[in-house]
């Protein structure tokens, strides 16, 4: 496995820059490794890499489709396990297996928090808006245990630094306090991922995340505490979950759930993804591996006609029923409580809505 060679420049899904580092600066030290396993059922046959971090703001280069400059993610590989995961080709930069390797070999950036509100605390840092759950799952199931986020957050609130997270995962609802009071001193932004709502889909082909219906339960507990929550639904996937009783049935069960937006992303295939969800694909929808091909056979992306095509519909029905899509630009700001509403927060930088997963 490869440690002492991976640097900002190559190891962040893309990314580069680790706030003003040397791009030829490793991210970690073999020295600092320390690998773990635990005979718990809920991480049975999942192996740990403890690692103290030299960076933990990622600068996202400007040719890159993300609508924010900066990111932050405490871990890399994900236990949720979805087959479409664009960020698996990221282990290949540790020489770790990008399909069973990216759902089970979980590097942990033990120093997460402390990293971050040292960074945060430098002259240099111009108070951004940071993204977090652009990589993996800040909230996977590992959370439940390193504890990484409330510490991330409080660094955020401390620095008053507008921030947003995207999840799929329902342990955001343990830090909702911290959360509350991020957004009494900056922005914050909240995006739960549902895709779809076929529960027989879901099994397959995100096998380690929450159901969907659990997912629109964090969406509804949000909005009861006064937390706007929008819907990222992605990724619509081809032939599967794109017909269009499925997608009224996904946008209906959204809105039900009181989301303030919902933004449809159809699949993209990266390297690395791409042959783990082909190989997926052959096993469980074999009679769909050649439409794919004649889909994909551009690139990454299905063509602009059809994400237009799915587009044009999830607007048209979030519409129907009483939502809008994500406005570009926007943050879904908490309210801050009446104790705190006459305390003017700190100026900030336009937030970056976002938009990708």
């Amino acid at each position: 496995m490869r440690w002492e060679n991976l640097t900002v420049e190559s190891g962040e899904s893309g990314e580069s820059g680790g706030h003003g580092r040397a791009a030829d600066a490793a991210l970690f030290g073999a020295d600092a490794v320390v690998t773990r396993t635990f005979d718990t059922p809920e991480f049975r046959g999942i192996t740990f890499h403890e690692v103290r971090a030299r960076s933990i703001l990622n600068r996202v280069p400007g040719a890159s489709r993300m609508p924010f400059e900066w990111t932050v993610n405490p871990y890399r590989g994900c236990t949720h396990a979805c087959v479409y995961c664009f960020a698996r080709k990221t282990h290949s930069y540790l020489d770790l297996d990008t399909g069973l390797g990216f759902d089970t070999q979980i590097v942990v950036k033990v120093n997460a928090p402390e990293v971050l509100r040292r960074q945060l605390a430098s002259r240099r840092w111009q108070g951004d808006h940071v993204a977090m759950g652009t990589n993996v799952d800040c909230y996977q199931r590992a959370e439940g245990r390193y504890r990484l986020m409330p510490g991330i957050i409080t660094a955020l609130t401390e620095h008053a630094n507008p921030f947003s997270i995207l999840t799929k995962g329902t342990l955001i609802l343990r830090d909702l306090e911290l959360l509350t009071r991020a957004a009494q001193v900056t922005d914050v932004g909240i995006s739960v991922s549902v895709g779809f709502t076929d529960t027989e889909l879901w099994r397959t082909v995100e096998p380690g995340t929450p159901a969907p219906e659990r997912r629109l339960d964090v969406v509804r507990t949000l909005g009861e505490h006064g937390i706007g929550c929008g819907v990222l639904m992605a990724p619509v996937i081809p032939f599967l979950s794109d017909h269009p009783a499925q997608l009224r049935d996904t946008v209906r069960a959204i809105a039900a759930a009181g989301a303030t937006s919902v933004t449809p992303l159809v699949l993209h295939l990266r390297p690395g993804a791409r042959e783990w969800f082909m190989a997926w694909l052959g096993r469980h929808h074999p009679h769909l591996v050649r439409r794919y091909e004649r889909l994909y056979a551009e690139g990454a992306y299905a063509p602009k006609w059809y994400q237009r095509r799915i587009t044009r519909q999830v607007h048209e029905l979030a519409q129907e029923y009483g939502i809008g899509p994500t406005r570009a630009g926007t943050a879904r700001r908490i309210r801050p409580t009446e104790a705190s509403a006459a305390a003017e927060p700190p100026a900030t930088s336009e937030p970056t809505q976002l938009t990708l997963i």
